[in-house]
């Protein structure tokens, strides 16, 4: 039963979610946690329940301990996926999910709380022991269970105090209020939310009515740098209790984040990024001129990296590794002197007879692509999402496959030589096996010409009349109609995507 003061709370604190479009896959959670009677709330940002809805923000739910089974069984009826931190990221009691909503291909993070872990966003050293009461005071409202405004207030200001008012925090820069952080506090400080927010702290011990009021005064504007120090420690001693690690070693690894999280950015270009729970995924698209290839690795690029670690690869024409650097650099010295002639790229498909530094180019580019499906291999193995536009596998595309053996035929005498490097571009070749996920738009040879007018008529009616008869069951690839619409076609790849991570 909701008593009358607690539906005054909530109006303060949940906001009209007809301001964003709410999701349908948000709606269809909140209605199952609901039906199976799951006890939980949306734990914070309850003045922000609109960006919540609309997946423009994560959700931040506590859940308890007791149906943390039910509540995962919950996620994974609906197709979250759940994904891991790194190391350094990891918390206890802390889990991560991902949900894709299929109306608006947007993303949602569930960020799910078994225990409130809160603190300095580098270390997040404590954790409040208040989970029990804290879900006992939530309320159902129009969307999400929010938890009485009073216990939202406490914990609230106990967050901004570690992180924002500790001399270390202020020492590396972290002491203002975010701007949203800000209209969070002015939502809940009201004189009626102050006077019951008084109750809570029995909740928490050593923490007085005195010194919760200076942790108050502490966050407003103008509150002196030496007031907010003396506020920040008093906090600290008063949950040591609470803490997960010494304060010396909390101090020690705020320090040391805050170093080496730019260097890893900056020097080494490394972002943490989550990564799916149940492995990575190698995923390769394929098709005729025009059919999108590109276009697709790149939307999907853009969806998904985001949020996860994904590296986008090209085995059609794949980077150049240091060996074939060195031996293309001394078969381009003996053009320039002309010791032989340019006998054109491995990429080009009309053959007439060649000599060995075409060969050699060959067996370069059969090298290049092995490594990269190596490399590919090895991310997802890793965890990694790898997009790898085209493909080289027996039967399609010969311009991505085996070339020597088809020049030989062609030479008049083949040297020992000849052989060797056939034999050697065939090996590489022989040990590309095929993606976890074969996708392959499928397009008309007559809309592909029309698409791709600035190339030979002949090469892309051939290459795309390949893709379009061949019989694909054989290889369990996923066909995609590439005929329709372009926003169609990469919904259907999204979901496809999705259901495979």
């Amino acid at each position: 039963m909701i008593t009358l003061d607690r539906q005054v709370a909530l109006q303060k604190n949940q906001k009209n979610t007809s301001q964003l479009p709410t999701l349908d896959l948000i709606v269809k959670l909140c209605n199952a946690l609901a039906d199976e009677e799951i006890n939980y709330c949306h734990w914070k940002s309850n003045a922000a329940l609109d960006r919540s809805a609309s997946g423009e923000n994560d959700l931040d739910l506590l859940v308890s301990h007791i149906h943390k089974q039910r509540f995962t069984e919950i996620l994974c009826g609906l197709d979250f996926k759940e994904a891991l931190s790194s190391n350094e990221d990891e918390l206890p009691g802390v889990r991560d999910y991902y949900g894709y909503d299929l109306k608006t291909g947007r993303l949602i993070h569930v960020h799910a709380h078994f225990q409130l872990i809160l603190g300095s966003d580098l270390s997040k050293n404590y954790r409040l022991p208040l989970e029990k009461v804290y879900l006992a005071s939530a309320v159902q409202g129009d969307l999400f269970r929010v938890p009485a405004p009073e216990f939202e207030f406490v914990v609230f200001v106990i967050r901004m105090i570690l992180k924002h008012s500790t001399w270390d925090t202020i020492l590396m820069r972290h002491g203002r209020l975010s701007p949203s952080e800000r209209r969070e506090l002015d939502s809940l400080l009201t004189p009626e939310i102050m006077v019951r927010s008084l109750s809570v702290l029995q909740h928490i011990p050593g923490l007085s009515r005195g010194l919760f009021e200076e942790c108050v005064q502490a966050l407003q504007p103008g509150c002196s740098l030496w007031v907010r120090i003396k506020v920040g420690e008093q906090l600290q001693k008063v949950l040591r209790c609470n803490a997960r690690y010494s304060h010396l070693t909390d101090v020690v690894v705020k320090f040391t984040r805050r170093l080496w999280q730019p260097i890893q950015r900056r020097v080494f270009v490394y972002e943490s990024k989550h990564r799916i729970a149940s492995g990575g995924l190698f995923i390769a698209i394929v098709g005729g001129d025009g059919a999108g290839k590109t276009t697709m690795i790149e939307e999907l690029f853009f969806w998904l990296s985001g949020k996860f670690g994904v590296t986008k690869l090209h085995m059609g024409k794949p980077d150049w590794s240091w060996v074939t650097i060195i031996l293309r650099g001394i078969l381009k010295i003996g053009t320039l002197l002309r010791l032989y002639p340019f006998e054109g790229e491995v990429y080009e498909e009309v053959l007439q007879p060649h000599g060995l530094p075409w060969f050699i180019r060959a067996v370069c580019t059969a090298r290049d692509r092995y490594l990269t499906y190596a490399r590919a291999l090895r991310l997802s193995s890793n965890g990694s999402l790898v997009l790898c536009d085209r493909f080289s596998f027996p039967g399609f595309m010969a311009m991505d496959g085996p070339q020597c053996e088809r020049a030989i035929s062609s030479l008049a005498r083949a040297s020992w030589l000849h052989h060797f490097l056939a034999k050697l571009e065939l090996s590489y070749y022989e040990q590309i096996q095929y993606p976890d996920l074969l996708i392959v738009l499928r397009l008309k040879p007559e809309l592909a010409i029309q698409r791709k007018r600035d190339e030979s008529e002949v090469s892309v009616r051939a290459r795309s009349t390949e893709v379009w008869e061949l019989d694909w069951t054989q290889k369990s690839a996923f066909v995609m109609d590439a005929n329709l619409q372009r926003q169609e076609v990469i919904s259907r790849v999204r979901a496809l995507v999705w259901a495979h991570l």
